[in-house]
């Protein structure tokens, strides 16, 4: 086995997935650097907190309608073309942005009408997203590939609000050129990255196949026990979003303290993606994902009994490790179990699980938040992190026991079923 076969990186060597990663970094730092300009830009606008709350929502509402449908069309069509289509797409948004702006924007309905067509774009890439990984590595280097994707993820979401803040300072014109700059850079990588193993789905479209995904999760119990738990553990742990008042009236910490803590969650997750990049996990995958999903809802309880920023900062650190690992083993059993010819349909069942679970959660914590005041919210919300944990453990034993990944179990079982080779049988 070569050296590189032995480290992290040497997933690297397979150039289509080298291109896609790159592009993948770029195009997130350009969102991430987007969305800091587009909420300064809306509330210098109108002053209304209110707005700030619609600009979530025009892009998470055309995400929620679309969905399903893309993920039939991840299906049916090469997905690199979907991802490259969407990338046209938030490069044209960017663009009216800057046009906006350019022209002395005064109402903010057209940027709630560009974010729609954002929300629609990101509806049709991300289940072509999460399902193209497996057209771009072997399948014995999918855990480092989805391990140094989700990093790169991380590591936008670390330097794009930072980035996005620096460029705010020198005028919301230069934050816009540069999102289509980058959003531009990761189009023509795109366009370098070549997909193998690609099974299309021919047949008429129906809601029958569009549905088809659904249907498969609800056969698949450890894949649903997966998805369902991420989704009900980070709906109640959604802690993070009470961050701006927790800052401001608990710690007392300032808009930069309130930077700091919201970048501590996307460090744990970075950190832990690359250290799962070196060492993947292969045995005990049920403890390590039901242990996850347990230092996510610990921390979040640490998160709200403490009143020192330096706590506070490691308990949002292992909040974004515990659920990196979640999402690590999810990711990688819901590709592994999944044909080929419906991952995309699949992909999306997941996107609207991932979806609902952070909006919804933002929403749930912030109602929390009114009902019994911030602290016993954020208690209450880790909590019932752990009760979900202890249910689904309960509910789904086939994943709380998992040792390997079922793909992984069975090429042991192949191995050991295998008749010995003419030559060693002659040997013995």
């Amino acid at each position: 086995m070569s050296s590189n076969n032995l480290t992290g990186l040497g997933v690297l060597r397979h150039r289509s997935f080298a291109f896609y990663l790159a592009a993948r970094l770029l195009s997130a730092i350009a969102v991430q650097v987007q969305s800091v300009a587009i909420g300064w830009q809306v509330y210098a606008l109108t002053g209304d907190v209110f707005d700030l709350g619609l600009i979530g929502l025009a892009q998470f509402a055309p995400f929620f309608a679309l969905i399903l449908f893309a993920g039939q069309v991840a299906d049916r069509f090469d997905r690199r073309h979907i991802i490259s289509v969407g990338l046209a797409a938030e490069l044209l948004c960017s663009a009216l942005l800057l046009a906006f702006t350019l022209s002395g924007l005064r109402v903010v309905w057209p940027v709630f009408a560009v974010l729609v067509l954002f929300g629609s774009a990101r509806a049709f890439m991300m289940p072509a997203q999460q399902a193209i990984l497996m057209n771009l590595v072997p399948a014995d280097s999918f855990g480092k590939a989805v391990a140094l994707s989700s990093s790169s993820f991380h590591v936008a979401v670390i330097v794009g609000p930072t980035l996005g803040g620096l460029l705010y300072l020198a005028g919301t014109t230069l934050v816009y050129a540069t999102v289509a700059a980058l959003l531009l850079a990761s189009l023509v990588l795109m366009g370098l990255t070549r997909t193998t193993g690609q099974e299309r789905r021919s047949e008429p479209s129906s809601w029958s196949t569009v549905l088809e995904g659904l249907r498969f999760v609800g056969s698949r119990p450890a894949v649903l026990g997966a998805i369902s738990l991420d989704l009900f553990a980070v709906l109640f742990g959604g802690a993070v979003a009470l961050l701006p008042a927790y800052a401001r009236d608990v710690l007392h910490a300032g808009p930069t303290g309130l930077g700091m803590l919201r970048t501590a969650p996307a460090v744990g997750a970075a950190l832990t993606a690359g250290v799962l990049a070196f060492r993947p996990i292969t045995r005990h995958v049920g403890r390590w994902m039901f242990g996850g999903v347990a230092v996510f809802g610990l921390a979040t309880i640490g998160l709200g009994q403490t009143r020192s920023v330096a706590v506070a900062l490691v308990a949002l650190v292992l909040i974004g490790a515990g659920d990196m690992v979640s999402v690590y083993i999810r990711h990688i059993l819901v590709q592994f179990e999944t044909p080929d010819s419906i991952r995309g349909r699949v992909s999306a069942v997941n996107a609207v699980f991932i979806g609902a679970s952070n909006e919804l959660g933002e929403f749930e914590s912030g109602l929390t938040a009114r009902w019994l005041g911030l602290l016993p919210a954020v208690f209450l919300g880790g909590s019932a992190t752990l009760a979900v944990a202890a249910l689904w453990a309960l509910g789904f034993p086939m994943l709380s026991r998992m040792d390997r990944f079922p793909h992984a179990k069975r090429d042991v079982d192949e191995t050991v079923d295998r008749p010995a080779a003419p030559e060693a049988a002659a040997a013995t």
